[in-house]
């Protein structure tokens, strides 16, 4: 039990890239991402650079470098890194898809009210629908 628990932590590095108004990105994504729920342990190297460690059951790099992205900040996107990220995306989703923390169940609500029939997919022009 105690290694399954393991293999489902990951340790990655963040790095990020200027010019950006602020000059210390590591010291404020580490503030960010230290409260969010997942996330184990952030530290900052330098300026530019944070390492973390998170739970692959409650969040996915994806989920941290959208959320990074959204506050503002910039990622390091030469091709070393961009490649990296590719591979750490596909393996994290295919793995939490294996082990079914995926949004799969909800996708497939979706789907199911997608054909179910309500006012919204009403065919017949809006003349014929308010018709008495």
């Amino acid at each position: 039990m105690d290694d399954q628990a393991n293999t489902l932590i990951r340790h990655r590095k963040i790095c990020f890239r200027g010019p950006h108004e602020n000059t210390s990105q590591a010291q404020t994504a580490t503030l960010i991402l230290s409260d969010i729920e997942g996330i184990l342990k952030v530290t900052s190297e330098g300026d530019d650079i944070i390492h973390i460690s998170y739970d692959i059951q409650l969040i996915s790099l994806r989920i941290i470098d959208e959320l990074l992205v959204e506050i503002g900040l910039h990622l390091d996107n030469n091709l070393f890194c961009k490649l990296k990220r590719a591979l750490y995306y596909y393996s994290e989703d295919a793995q939490r898809e294996t082990l079914g923390y995926s949004d799969t169940t909800q996708r497939v609500f979706i789907k199911r009210y997608q054909k179910l029939p309500h006012g919204c997919r009403d065919g017949r022009p809006d003349c014929w629908r308010r018709y008495l």
